[in-house]
Order: structure tokens, then sequence, then C-alpha cells
């Protein structure tokens, strides 16, 4: 597998983001090796709160969650999924499927050995996340889910949806930070802006960024439709606490909120929130609050 790796150059000096990185070796599925990054702050011997990205995003999203979860006496890991930030990043669209990043970061999972772990995932890193924990729930003590879902294709995603899977596809030049700028409620910076810019020094490095909207199950027979169908299965039998917090002014995700409260036994009596002026990357629109209401919820459920 042919694979890019963003200068660490393009790194350097990035607001609000002066964390150590860190690096896993995983298997690429063909033989070959991916170097996985991700942030680990805090103290090593607490239990971890593991944040988890989406498209086209990476973990400079968590920045300030990242720094208040510390504050809290928490340890705090964003991983890049394969493909973003400063992960490793397949050069052919064909390279990128969900099983794969699936296998991906469950191996990146299984090398740092994360446990007794609080999720919080929203976008992409549900779609991925929650199939981590219907794969090792053992691992996981409580979920928060945010503006995320876990598609089997049997539902109709909607036309917001379809807005944006055609937009990824046909837009010339696709615009990371344009795309992080539209979908959050506060306004961001211009350095904000080029720091979801940064890991994508040209076209040549987004095939994940490109492909992502691709795999979102949309049909039944899609090939992801079956495996998040048993991850359903899963998860309806277990009884890990969960907790969703959806963004107000998220149009793609609006109403998903319902069917985690409805299909997780863990759901059940927790203080679900709708979190006004809040888009779908909320970790912009109101991260100190997401660190409030998690800290909250690892107190109540500890």
């Amino acid at each position: 597998m042919k694979v890019l790796r963003t200068p660490d150059e393009r790194f350097q000096g990035l607001a609000d983001f002066a964390f150590d990185p860190h690096y896993v070796q995983i298997d690429d599925t063909e033989g070959g090796k991916l170097r996985v990054h991700y942030v680990d702050e805090g103290p090593k011997d607490a239990d971890p709160v593991l944040m988890m990205h989406g498209e086209p995003s990476w973990s400079y999203l968590y920045r300030h969650m990242i720094a208040g979860f510390v504050a809290k006496g928490h340890r705090a890991v964003a991983p890049d999924l394969v493909g973003f930030g400063r992960s490793d990043k397949p050069i052919e669209r064909s390279d990128y499927t969900y099983e794969r990043h699936v296998a991906w970061m469950g191996a990146w999972l299984k090398a740092v050995d994360l446990r007794n772990i609080t999720l919080f995932c929203q976008d992409w890193g549900g779609l991925i996340g929650l199939r981590l924990w219907a794969e090792m729930p053992d691992r996981f003590a409580r979920i928060v889910v945010s503006n995320t879902a876990l598609p089997t294709g049997d539902q109709p995603l909607g036309a917001a949806f379809e807005n944006w899977r055609k937009f990824s596809q046909e837009v010339p030049v696709f615009p990371a930070g344009g795309i992080l700028k539209g979908g959050t409620v506060s306004s961001l910076s211009d350095e904000v802006i080029a720091a979801y810019d940064a890991p994508f020094p040209d076209e040549s490095y987004k095939a994940g960024a490109r492909k992502f909207p691709m795999l979102v199950p949309s049909t039944p027979d899609d090939p992801a439709s079956e495996p998040n169908r048993q991850a359903w299965k899963v998860i309806g039998g277990l009884n890990t606490p969960v907790l969703t917090a959806f963004g107000a002014d998220d149009m793609v995700m609006k109403g998903v909120e319902a069917v985690f409260q409805k299909n997780c036994p863990g759901a059940e009596g927790q203080p679900h929130v709708i979190l006004p002026k809040a888009g779908h990357f909320l970790q912009e629109d109101v991260g100190s609050e997401l660190v409030r209401l998690t800290c909250d919820f690892i107190t109540r459920t500890g």
C-alpha cells in the first residue's frame, strides 16, 4: 500500500495545539505498516477519555477538550484516523474501506491498550468507535454519543447528507478547513481554518477525505450494513452507560439521538441533551460544556 506522510513542519506552531505527538505502527492489512498518530495528555495512570474525530477533521478538533479533561485530572487520548491529521495517508481511494478503518483503529487501540475507557465519539468517530465498543466491550466504561450514527442502510440518510456526499465528490479542491467552518455556529479564525488544512498539503493527500462520505452505508446491501447490524445486536445487550449530546444546529444528524436512546439499554434514565448554538463540529462551539457534561457523566456512573 502506497502512503503519504504529511511533513512535520505543517504542524508547527498551530494555535492551541502544543501537544507532543505519539505514534503506533499498525498492519495495513496488505503486509505493510501504517503510522497512526495520537495525542496522549494527562496522568497515564488515570482512566482515559478517548476522543474520536470524523471527516475531514483530526485530533486538532479536540484541542480545547483535551486541555479541559486534563485540568480535571483525566487522561485525554485523541487519535488521528488513517488518512487524517498526522497519521499516514494511503494514496488510493480504494485503499479506504469501512472495515479497514475499524480494523486499523482496533489495532491501534490494542497497541496502546486503553481500558476503562470513556468514549466521546462524533461523526466518523462514532461509526468507527461504536464498532470498537461492540467488538471490545470490556474495554469501555461509558459512551458519549455526539452528532454521529451507526447506520445500516435500512433507512434513508436524508437530503442534507446526500447533498454533502454530492459536494464532496464534485468540488474541485476539497476544502477541509472551509468544511469545518461551515459546520460550526461560532466563527473560526483564519489560523484555525489553516490548522484544519494543515494535514493536506495538496489534493493527493485527500483520498481518505474524499472517500469517507461514500463509505457511509446508504443501502441495505452495502458491505458495511450487515457488520453494523451485528454491532447493534451486541450493543442492544450491553448495559454500558450511554449519554447523547447533539448539536441543535446539526441538520445532518438531527433526530438521530433518538435511535441511541431507544436502542442502547445504558441510555435509559440518562440526562441526554440537545445543545443550543452548536453545529455539527460542536467541539468548536461548546467544547467546555461537553467537558463538563462528560466529567459529570463519569462521576455519576463511576
